[in-house]
């Protein structure tokens, strides 16, 4: 057993010392997240290892705008889920972003999540795609709200729910059965009694189209693209690899498993990303000790 695990040490030293050699050579690279980076601050991810989508479908966006069913669903479900995200914090691999954005060594920060863990990491560069889950909006006059005060809302109007044991899902879900919403009551804005919704983009909706054209500036300024934690199922990640090879960037990816991008990456590690990036930040740190260069506070210590 002792022996296994000094294979994958070496393992995951020879992908770091590939990855730091890359992020050497192109400085300006562009960071393209998504779930699995955040699995180890225990958010559940979408997709297996071979990309298949877990569990029931996801709701789409106009579906959630038209009908109010689609509304207690989600809403019963965030309820119940939201809590296990709230609580969620950045783990190794967050850190080591932020590092290498501080020491020069990466470009921006592009992520799929709608966590809020790389802002929370130190990253100042960062563009979220997908928005973020933390903010509610009203569709009726647009007032933004903490979702922990709508959570708030939710608790106070749905007593009976708050004893319910449901499975995490992705993105604060939760596995709440049908039967459960026939009582749920909806919150509303604090403003004008409007419909509320999360300040994220939904299945069956499109980035909006001033955010698209600041990450796709982002990719034409990049001299590279690396992938971590993230299938590319979804065009909206996916379309940057394609980006990045019709403009000879190369493209690194750290990912446990099957990408939708894995005959056009140059470098493709499958390794846990919290495992890898910190030793990438250790090793490029050790090359040019005369930077200033920030301690990277770890789970298990300091780097």
């Amino acid at each position: 057993m002792a022996e296994g695990h000094t294979d994958h040490d070496h393992a995951a030293h020879d992908h770091a010392a590939k990855l730091a050699e890359f992020l050497d050579r192109h400085p300006r690279a562009l960071v393209l997240t998504g779930a699995g980076l955040s699995t180890a601050s225990g958010i559940p991810d979408y997709r297996d290892r071979d990309g298949a989508r877990r569990g029931r479908p996801p709701i789409h966006g106009p579906d959630f705008r038209k009908y109010e069913h689609v509304q207690k669903r989600y809403w019963a479900r965030s309820m119940i889920g939201w809590p296990v995200l709230s609580r969620a914090r950045p783990n190794d691999g967050h850190r080591a972003i932020a590092a290498l954005e501080k020491i020069g060594r990466i470009g921006s920060v592009l992520t799929q999540n709608v966590d809020g863990l790389h802002g929370q990491a130190g990253s100042h560069s960062v563009l979220e795609l997908h928005g973020n889950i933390h903010s509610v909006v009203c569709l009726d006059c647009s007032a933004l709200f903490p979702r922990a005060f709508v959570q708030g809302q939710l608790a106070d109007a749905n007593p009976h729910m708050l004893q319910l044991d449901a499975t995490p899902l992705p993105d604060g879900d939760a596995s709440v059965e049908p039967a459960e919403l026939a009582e749920f009551r909806l919150p509303h804005c604090v403003c004008c009694a409007g419909t509320l919704m999360p300040n994220v983009v939904f299945f069956g909706d499109n980035v909006p189209p001033a955010r698209t054209a600041i990450a796709l500036d982002q990719m034409e300024r990049a001299d590279a693209l690396l992938v971590v934690g993230s299938s590319l199922m979804v065009y909206s990640g996916f379309r940057f690899c394609r980006m990045a090879q019709a403009s000879g960037k190369p493209i690194a990816a750290i990912n446990l498993g099957r990408t939708r991008a894995d005959d056009l990456l140059d470098i493709k590690i499958e390794e846990s990303s919290e495992r890898v990036l910190p030793l990438v930040v250790e090793r490029l740190e050790r090359a040019d000790p005369e930077r200033v260069t920030p301690t990277i506070q770890l789970d298990g210590g300091t780097l």
